[in-house]
């Protein structure tokens, strides 16, 4: 069991901070964090692999079922364990430092960063439909190459990245009511833009001949990507698993809800409020998002959902609508998502630094707050790494073409990832048998149903990945594993 020190911070309150961010505040938080430019490329490749309209919705409905079971679950920790970050507390609370220094190891290399990263560059490049001197492939400095596989680089598009990461960080550090502005006009704008084109799409989209050809053949697979050799969605366990395996787009796309539990030394109220958030703003954008693949599935029949240009299936249903106007018009909408979704991202991660440096975990300056009262060297770490992530290309022989480092180690850590959601959300489970007294002014939804059915349906895609995605699977856990000698050295030091 936790010492007794770790148990009486866990559950007392943050007096460091500015507590500024009300309900509202940080519902924009939980949402503005989720919604990036997922919900309007991974479509594509989910209906490739499940191949009908039905289920396409049905992996979606899982997605939204998980994802705010997980949020209801975690609000009972939120409420117990009201501070500064979120996550690793409860991960620390529930069994050990390692497993909470292991989480925060991964979400610094490589979750929260790799997504700044990620969500920087895709600015960038829906910036390039409006700017075309924005590129990644407009060199300032032509690609280095490191080994056969890796190069380094800087393009206009991963300059204008790395200067919105600097960017934000900086407005970041100026105090929480900058960023706390941002993030509710940008998430307000893009919730907007969403229901804009969701409306849109019902109202002037509306295809017969494409709801006729989804919705005539709801549940038939058809057209659709072999999972493995011998598995597709043609069989009922080749289904299972391409519902299993789409979920890493979906999965994805509907992350970083958490983000508000590690600013929760910054919310008034929080033992109310962190855990309402959490349910508003998970089942505010999981409804968006279920009406945004309606909104694609009624403008374009599923073959073209599934070949539109570089996935990008938004941009195909507002071409549909208004014939050369959709690109721009999808570039302003992503870049308007994309900006809020890094700030949340931005504002959220130094704080889980703060709490794990606060516990000796990582570097001292991290756990010091400047006289705005935010973590501002939290930030400047964060940012420095983030901004070092958007440099590293891949690069493929017999192609020719570069990739994105982040890319891959996103998609390494989906799975880990997910593993510390089972964890953290086992540990409701755990601390109600350990601590069976400790305060919880709000309890789990549904306990003990609710919770269980998460642990089993996210530890069912789990082991799908494992089976059939083992070669972006494994490596996730291997970062995490790397986490164990620093932790040591860490301990050591402290």
């Amino acid at each position: 069991m936790p010492d007794t020190v770790h148990t009486q911070d866990a559950a007392s309150l943050d007096t460091e901070f500015k507590r500024g961010l009300g309900l509202f505040d940080s519902t924009m938080v939980v949402a503005g964090s989720m919604i990036g430019s997922g919900i309007f490329i991974v479509s594509a490749g989910m209906s490739r692999d499940l191949g009908s309209a039905g289920w396409l919705l049905v992996a979606w409905v899982i997605t939204g079922a998980l994802t705010v079971a997980a949020a209801l679950s975690y609000g009972e920790l939120a409420a117990m364990m009201p501070r500064a970050g979120g996550q690793y507390v409860y991960l620390r609370e529930a069994y050990s430092p390692l497993w909470a220094f292991l989480y925060g190891w991964t979400l610094f290399m490589v979750i929260q960063t790799g997504t700044i990263a990620a969500v920087a560059v895709g600015f960038a490049r829906f910036t390039g439909v409006l700017v075309p001197g924005i590129a990644e492939d407009r060199y300032l400095i032509a690609p280095v190459h490191i080994t056969e596989g890796y190069a380094l680089s800087l393009s206009t598009a991963q300059l204008l990245g790395v200067v919105m990461i600097a960017f934000l960080t900086w407005t970041n550090t100026r105090g929480l009511d900058y960023g706390r502005v941002i993030q509710n006009v940008f998430t307000t704008a893009k919730t907007g833009a969403l229901l804009g084109l969701i409306a849109v799409a019902l109202l002037l989209g509306w295809n017969a001949e494409a709801v006729s050809t989804n919705f005539g053949n709801l549940w038939t697979p058809t057209n659709f990507d072999p999972i493995a050799a011998g598995v597709t969605a043609a069989t009922a366990y080749g289904m299972f698993v391409a519902l299993c395996v789409s979920q890493t787009g979906s999965l994805f796309s509907a992350d970083a809800w958490n983000n508000i539990t590690f600013t929760a030394g910054e919310v008034k109220d929080p033992r109310r409020n962190v855990p309402l958030s959490l349910a508003l703003g998970t089942g505010l954008v999981i409804t968006v998002y279920l009406l945004a693949n309606v909104a694609y599935l009624v403008t374009l029949p599923l073959m073209e959902i599934q070949q539109a240009p570089s996935d990008r299936v938004a941009t195909a249903s507002l071409n549909a609508i208004f014939p050369g106007l959709g690109a721009t018009i999808m570039a302003v909408a992503i870049m308007v998502s994309t900006f809020g979704c890094n700030n949340g991202l931005v504002l959220a991660g130094a704080r889980a630094y703060f709490a794990m440096a606060r516990d000796g975990l990582f570097f001292t300056r991290a756990a010091e707050l400047n006289s705005a009262r935010v973590p501002a060297w939290g930030l400047v770490f964060q940012g420095i790494w983030a901004a070092a992530l958007v440099l590293p290309r891949t690069f493929n022989p017999a192609t020719g073409q570069y990739g994105n480092l982040y890319g891959n180690l996103l998609d390494y850590v989906v799975s880990a990832a997910l593993l510390f959601y089972i964890l953290t959300i086992a540990g409701v489970f755990r601390l109600r048998a350990t601590r069976p007294n400790a305060p919880r002014p709000y309890r789990a939804f549904g306990y003990p149903v609710v919770p269980a059915l998460y642990i089993v349906g996210a530890a069912a895609i789990l082991l799908m990945l494992l089976i059939y995605r083992p070669a972006t699977t494994w490596p996730g856990f291997v970062i995490v594993a790397l986490g164990v000698p620093v932790f040591m050295l860490f301990r050591q030091r402290k």
